[in-house]
């Protein structure tokens, strides 16, 4: 595995995800998420990295956190950023770290780290679709349907669908699978009133998301989101947000109606990943190792989002 989880100063490593690091500190309800440059796919963490994907990804998080904020004139949906780890974008178009928060970034991982309020997180991925494509084409094509809910009969492979479908995830721990899961399962992990508070959020966030990403020219195809409970029982939008790595993007222009953005790679996220491995790997064993090509391409589309969304 690349980037390993570092030592910090002041900070002590609590956690590893696929592609991030959880920190805390003693006597602190503040921790550090650093994004690595580890990037996952098909539930495996490949080698090697993605150059300066940690720097990106966690931009872009900021820039999506101070959209939905208030920054695209809709109602602010709570975060779990520090209080006053506000967004400002600097030449290089990295987002810069508040100044009262400087001390406690380590040099380490400026850039990429994100001092956050602790939660109680929910162990459900908030998935939301609104175009037909990867594994929901999948189950499409085998049974009318995706993550059991019904569609419409002659849907092909990059169709939008009539409306943004809820398909939530058991979030496994590392190593394992992510399971899809049905709503009433979701509702025996979190109780049913709020199982429908994160369906109505997921949908709602996916919708300003998407008008945000179409008046820039790029298609917010699919995405996923994380909840944590704060101590006042609020629920409040965590982890990563809108990223390259949870959502797929497509290039507006070039998205036609019955065709197959996938296998055109005209995306801004690791579909160039999948796809190569899934020409390369049998899903069976350890993955092979990315090529540099590929490692570039996909770093390339990172930053090219960026740039299309931030402008």
């Amino acid at each position: 595995m690349s980037d390993t989880p570092q030592e910090l100063p002041g900070w002590r490593h609590v956690y590893s995800g696929k592609v991030r690091d959880l920190y805390d500190r003693d006597d602190d309800d503040r921790m550090l998420v650093v994004a690595s440059d580890r990037v996952s796919a098909f539930d495996h963490v490949l080698s090697p990295g993605i150059p300066g994907k940690g720097e990106l990804l966690t931009t872009l998080s900021l820039w999506w956190f101070d959209q939905l904020a208030g920054g695209d004139g809709g109602p602010r949906i709570p975060n779990h950023l520090a209080a006053s780890h506000d967004l400002t974008l600097g030449p290089d178009g990295v987002a810069n770290t508040a100044d009262d928060l400087v001390d406690l970034v380590p040099a380490a991982v400026a850039g990429r780290a994100m001092v956050v309020e602790r939660l109680d997180m929910l162990p459900v991925e908030c998935v939301v679709r609104g175009y037909l494509t990867g594994s929901g084409w999948i189950e499409y094509r085998a049974s009318g349907t995706v993550c059991g809910i019904p569609l419409p009969a002659g849907l092909t492979d990059g169709d939008r669908l009539p409306e943004p479908i809820f398909t939530p995830a058991y979030k496994a721990p590392m190593g394992e699978h992510d399971e899809n899961i049905s709503f009433d399962q979701t509702v025996e992990l979190v109780g049913a009133e709020q199982a429908e508070a994160l369906r109505a959020l997921s949908l709602d966030i996916y919708g300003r998301a998407s008008r945000t990403a179409e008046a820039k020219g790029v298609i917010l195809a699919d995405t996923k989101f994380e909840f944590g409970v704060d101590g006042a029982g609020v629920l409040v939008l965590a982890d990563e947000v809108l990223t390259s790595d949870s959502s797929r993007y497509w290039d507006a222009a070039a998205w036609r109606e019955g065709e197959t953005p996938a296998e055109r790679m005209a995306s801004f996220d690791k579909q160039i990943v999948r796809n190569w491995l899934s020409a390369n790997w049998d899903k069976h064993g350890t993955p092979p190792e990315l090529p540099v090509e590929i490692v570039e391409r996909t770093a390339a589309r990172y930053r090219e989002l960026l740039e299309l969304l931030t402008r």
